[in-house]
């Protein structure tokens, strides 16, 4: 199974991400390729993927990406072969991805729960962008203007979950997994013996 989740900065994404790895061992949190270098204490392997631009651009060429992006002249990419190997190993894959990954994906008819993390609205954003206390005025008003683009495609998702309640957008999360199962075991035909009662 795969779980797409995006959200605007400031929605609470990671935090939420970073709950339901804690609390479901059987969910791996995707892990992109990049051609930007490594930041101290970064791994390869474990935060990214670090290769050349070359290396990025050929995967592009041979389809290799689920998704890719260009960010601040960096390249981002999800490998195929790395998902397929983490489902063959009996994991669900969660991704943190942004519009334009949700829409290739989509466009690759990749199978999964597509996910829109929001905010009770555009003024408690824009209070907890604040709180953060990390984003001058201009900053700021990048970022919200940034959230409304990407708050605008949330007709791509089967699912909205709002972040009033931290524990209560974890606990929708949860639920629309755990939904999602359910669902790929009967859409999969887990349960062969159904077929014998005909």
């Amino acid at each position: 199974m795969r779980i797409f989740l995006s959200g605007p900065s400031g929605v609470g994404k990671s935090t939420i991400i970073q709950a339901v790895l804690a609390r479901h061992t059987d969910i791996r949190l995707s892990i992109s390729y990049t051609t930007r270098t490594p930041r101290p204490g970064e791994q390869d392997g474990r935060e990214y993927f670090f290769i050349s631009r070359a290396s990025f651009e050929e995967r592009v060429s041979s389809k290799s990406f689920l998704e890719w992006a260009n960010v601040h002249d960096h390249l981002y990419g999800t490998s195929l072969d790395w998902v397929a190997s983490m489902e063959s190993q009996g994991y669900h894959i969660l991704f943190d991805i942004d519009v334009q990954g949700v829409k290739q994906a989509q466009a690759q008819h990749s199978p999964g729960a597509y996910i829109m993390l929001l905010p009770p609205d555009l003024a408690t954003l824009e209070r907890r962008l604040k709180g953060r206390g990390t984003e001058d005025s201009h900053s700021l008003a990048t970022r919200l203007e940034n959230a409304r683009q990407e708050m605008r495609s949330w007709k791509l998702y089967d699912y909205l979950v709002v972040n009033d309640r931290l524990e209560t957008a974890i606990a929708d999360v949860e639920s629309i997994i755990s939904a999602e199962r359910l669902r790929r075991q009967a859409v999969e035909g887990r349960l062969s013996w159904l077929s014998e009662i005909g």
